[in-house]
């Protein structure tokens, strides 16, 4: 069940597939009950966004049986979650204008940008994706 790489300790596979199943556990029912089960109908952009997430938890619960596969799931959950404290919380704040519900988003991210540092194996993402496209751009003029 595991997926080899012998550059990524066990520990550190486990380490990915927690994040990806909490990241899905997390997500996976809110947004599936209001997709199967809507009490109301949904604007266009909300239910682009409850879709997109319903999909999403989905690939997270891959990410727990193919957690080097699904590595960039986790750099969407990193940018995403960071540039949501540059675009809204920090804006909100300047502007005096934090409620209880941007409070509370603010932690989650906060919280899951710190596993997601923890968690993604940085040195593999080094040597298979930065490395690595670089000595295909150069082997490719």
């Amino acid at each position: 069940m595991s997926e080899k790489n012998p550059t990524l300790s066990n520990l550190r596979l486990y380490l990915m597939r927690g994040l990806y199943f909490l990241t899905f556990i997390g997500l996976v029912f809110d947004n599936w009950s209001t997709i199967l089960f809507p009490t109301e109908q949904m604007d266009t952009l909300t239910g682009v966004a409850i879709s997109f997430w319903a999909s999403y938890s989905l690939l997270m619960g891959l990410g727990v049986r193919y957690p080097i596969k699904m590595l960039p799931l986790l750099f969407l959950q990193l940018l995403y979650k960071s540039a949501w404290i540059v675009g809204t919380y920090l804006p909100a704040k300047r502007a005096g204008a934090l409620d209880e519900d941007l409070t509370s988003f603010f932690w989650i991210c906060v919280t899951a940008i710190v596993l997601d540092l923890l968690v993604i194996p940085w040195g593999f993402v080094f040597r298979d994706y930065v490395r690595g496209f670089f000595f295909r751009l150069a082997s490719n003029p």
